[in-house]
């Protein structure tokens, strides 16, 4: 079955709806973000950045996830933008669900087509305009973490359906993750990675981890056992979870549970109240 990505944001639900199905949860170790709650009234929009708007799924938040912030990016036809990042010590990371469009990195332009995965280092000029069509992407900044004799990462491009999902030992192949980065490539300080389970497949114990999370929703969906809850998900929900939130999954459905997550790596923990140090 070919890879798919979920593209409905915005419009607005009718007056003949219930609230009392609706499913969005703040608690103090995870966030679920339903598909249905990301319409219109609740979009965004950005400083230079033209016949766009967006979804802030996920941002720093002091006692909760710190690192990174989530954005779902839609593009209006020619749209786009000539400063898209105006913190100099950010990095980026853009995945692309729907639409066609280009990004010029550095000197370098990249067509942007579903599947495609770019890594954008931190000071690093960039611009993005999309095509003919609506271009939906996600873009995950991080305040990238210098570490001493260690070089920054580069600029680089990669496609969803040419990297073969690494399976996890003993799983058959059914749970399987997709690494856009090297994982001992020890420059970079953040992963992003596709994660694929087969319908029925698990993750069998309860995670802990100092990783954050966020995590999408791409395609299928499945049972989250976070915490003490249990939490159903499908293609478009949005997972955000906090330092060592424990976690489990069972995959459901008659296609596979897809996933896009962040997570943070590969470097010292902070010492010091978080930020201290600018």
């Amino acid at each position: 079955m070919p890879n798919r990505y979920f593209d409905m944001p915005g419009g607005h639900l009718g007056q003949d709806e219930l609230i009392a199905g609706r499913r969005a949860n703040f608690t103090e170790a995870y966030v679920h973000i339903p598909r249905d709650t990301m319409r219109d009234i609740v979009a965004s929009y950005l400083p230079h950045w033209h016949a766009t708007r967006l979804w802030v799924l996920a941002r720093p938040l002091s006692g909760f996830a710190e690192t990174f912030s989530h954005y779902l990016m839609e593009v209006s036809p020619g749209g786009g933008s000539d400063r898209p990042e105006e913190d100099p010590k950010a990095e980026g990371a853009l995945f692309v669900t729907s639409g066609r469009g280009v990004v010029r990195v550095g000197e370098e332009d990249f067509d942007l087509v579903p599947g495609r995965f770019v890594y954008i280092p931190p000071g690093t000029g960039w611009s993005l305009k999309a095509g003919d069509e609506r271009l939906l992407f996600h873009w995950i900044r991080k305040a990238y973490q210098r570490a001493e004799g260690i070089a920054l990462p580069t600029p680089m491009v990669a496609d969803d359906s040419d990297i073969a999902p690494d399976p996890m030992p003993g799983t058959g192949g059914r749970w399987a993750t997709t690494r856009f980065v090297d994982p001992t490539d020890i420059r970079h300080d953040m992963h992003i990675t596709i994660v694929t389970m087969d319908p029925g497949a698990i993750i069998p114990f309860m995670e802990t981890h100092v990783m954050e999370h966020g995590l999408y929703i791409l395609q299928g969906k499945g049972a989250y056992r976070l915490n003490q809850d249990f939490v159903e998900v499908e293609a478009g929900d949005y997972l955000w979870l906090r330092a060592f939130c424990p976690q489990a999954c069972y995959a459901g459905g008659s296609e596979p549970f897809r996933y896009l997550l962040y997570k943070d790596v590969n470097r010292h923990m902070p010492l010091r109240p978080f930020g201290a140090n600018g």
